[in-house]
């Protein structure tokens, strides 16, 4: 019997999706919730598995085509068996000699086991995938095994270099070559590009600044970052948790900030999801801690670190990235000094981290070094106005220079 492999159905906010990487070709068997083919939207990449045992029996869509909510992508034959390729019955037949056969092996394991997607990956990124190990179905190498491939690579340490020879990346191109590579842009990135446009010439934007002294939070970090970590199984206290904490607590005080444009309307939440601005390889996603002023910092942790982890996946649900009521970037990690985020609608602002660097401070009439953070809060003027944004900004430095205000709310 034909199964027909349709899309996933998609929310109201995505309109439609491109056909990334189908995991099998025409005639070749497939098992009962197996993953056959990568829908990637401007936020997401879905996966649509199969369901049931049989054989892929045709391809509607290719890979680049646009798809549309539920769209028939292709058919699969349900108890259908693959039928065996003659090349493969002749090697069945006639006994070869050691050396052939480890080599016919070899070459059969490469095309059966390792994901399209997998190899796409490995080769972007210099990866041998006979050194990866599969995880999945029968030794399978999956697109998360060469994601762990490449993480371990880069924590690797460093092969022993000459001594007089200085360490330097390889460059993409040879050096005098004048060569041009053209990619498409994906979907996500699209989707950033046209948002970040519409921000700007839909909105009043400016952006107010501050600074924190980050060295009592520094100083507590360092005190409890051991005990905390026991506490709470693996869980390791970053300096996010803090500047989440101190949003949500000013975001209640500063309601218009919280707020967003509906038409005429302004609609103020009485809660705070707050989104966390997180890099990715296929671009910055924005996953949303969904009421933050409950979580402790623990949870707060936790839940950024699963984030990251789904990103570097291609894991993060479409649950996962809708909503939020405010938005926090943290160009610190890149080593950015300063910046003005734009905000991502229709929220009406965002508050942007940057680099902590020790900088001669005057404290009671003396110099004293203390490693410092620039705060950035751009906003939109149409709801905010400069009053509401430097409020805002004053209150999180007092909660961050004193933290013990977050635990009296104070």
């Amino acid at each position: 019997m034909a199964i027909e492999i349709k899309a996933p159905s998609f929310p109201e906010s995505v309109a439609d999706g491109t056909v990334a990487t189908w995991h099998k070709k025409p005639g070749e068997a497939v098992k009962r919730d197996e993953l056959i083919v990568d829908i990637e939207t401007d936020k997401v990449v879905m996966e649509v598995l199969a369901e049931a045992d049989g054989v892929l029996a045709e391809i509607v869509k290719n890979e680049g085509d646009t798809v549309l909510s539920g769209e028939l992508l292709g058919k699969l034959n349900e108890g259908a068996t693959a039928a065996a390729t003659p090349a493969a019955a002749a090697t069945a037949a006639a006994p070869a000699s050691a050396p052939a056969q480890a080599s016919a092996a070899a070459e059969s394991a490469d095309d059966q086991i390792l994901a399209p997607a997998a190899r796409k990956l490995a080769e972007e990124n210099g990866i041998d995938p006979n050194s990866v190990q599969g995880t999945g179905k029968g030794g399978r190498v999956t697109k998360e095994d060469v994601v762990a491939a490449i993480e371990a690579k880069k924590n690797a340490p460093a092969a022993a270099a000459k001594p007089s020879a200085p360490a330097a990346s390889a460059p993409i191109f040879a050096a005098g070559d004048r060569v041009e590579k053209r990619v498409p842009m994906t979907r996500l990135r699209a989707k950033v590009a046209e948002r970040l446009v519409e921000a700007q010439s839909s909105m009043a934007m400016l952006t107010t600044f501050n600074e924190v002294n980050m060295k009592p939070i520094m100083d507590l970090r360092s005190k409890y970052k051991d005990l905390f970590e026991k506490k709470h199984n693996g869980v390791r206290l970053g300096f996010m948790s803090f500047f989440v904490k101190a949003a949500t607590e000013a975001l209640k005080r500063q309601p218009g900030v919280n707020a967003s444009i509906d038409g005429s309307d302004i609609v103020y939440h009485g809660y705070q999801d707050i989104g966390v601005a997180v890099s990715s390889d296929r671009g910055l996603v924005v996953p949303v801690l969904r009421n933050a002023e409950h979580m402790s910092l623990a949870e707060i942790e936790g839940g950024i670190s699963d984030f990251g982890k789904k990103a570097k996946a291609g894991k993060l649900t479409m649950e996962d990235m809708t909503g939020g009521t405010f938005t926090i970037s943290n160009g610190g990690v890149f080593g950015s000094l300063l910046s003005t985020p734009i905000v991502n609608p229709p929220q009406t602002a965002i508050l942007g981290m940057h680099k902590i660097q020790e900088r001669p401070m005057a404290v009671n009439g003396q110099v004293v070094i203390l490693p410092m953070m620039y705060l950035a809060l751009s906003y939109d003027h149409r709801l905010i106005d400069g009053k509401e944004a430097v409020t805002f900004l004053v209150t999180m430095k007092d909660l961050l220079e004193d933290p013990a205000r977050l635990l009296l709310d104070i």
